[in-house]
C-alpha cells in the first residue's frame, strides 16, 4: 500500500478517514506543523510519500526548481466539499489498479483529472 503525505491544508477528518482505511498517512499539520514546502517535498522524498496538497505551488517546486519526488504529488482543485471528501477521493484513486502516481503531478478539480510526468 502506498504510503502517504497530507500537507498542512488537507482537512483532518480525511487524514483520520485515510487511516482508519488502513493507509499509511502521516499529516504535515500533525508532524511538523509550519514547515516550509520545500522541506514537505524533502519529508515525501525521503520517506518516499505521495504528497496530497491543495496547494499550486508544487506543480512548481517541481518543474521550476527541480523537485522530483518519486511517489508523486496529488494536487487537489475542488471547491465546496465536506472534511471527509478529500480523503474519499484519494483512497478511490488508489484502489484503481490502472492509477499510477510515480513520477507524477496529479490535478483532481471538479471537471476531471489529469496528470503530467516530470
Amino acid at each position: 500500500m502506498k504510503k502517504l503525505l497530507a500537507n498542512e491544508n488537507v482537512p483532518l477528518d480525511s487524514v483520520t478517514y485515510l487511516k482508519n482505511k488502513g493507509y499509511d498517512i502521516k499529516a504535515i499539520g500533525i508532524e511538523s506543523f509550519g514547515i516550509s514546502d520545500q522541506e514537505v517535498m524533502a519529508f515525501a522524498i525521503a520517506e518516499e510519500r505521495i504528497i496530497i496538497t491543495f496547494d499550486r505551488d508544487y506543480g512548481e517546486l517541481i518543474f521550476k526548481h527541480n523537485y522530483k519526488p518519486n511517489e508523486g504529488v496529488m494536487y487537489l482543485r475542488i471547491s465546496e466539499y465536506e472534511s471527509e471528501l478529500p480523503g474519499i477521493i484519494i483512497e478511490n484513486l488508489l484502489l484503481n489498479t490502472n492509477f499510477d502516481t510515480y513520477r507524477k503531478l496529479t490535478v483532481i478539480d471538479n471537471d476531471g483529472i489529469r496528470q503530467r510526468t516530470y
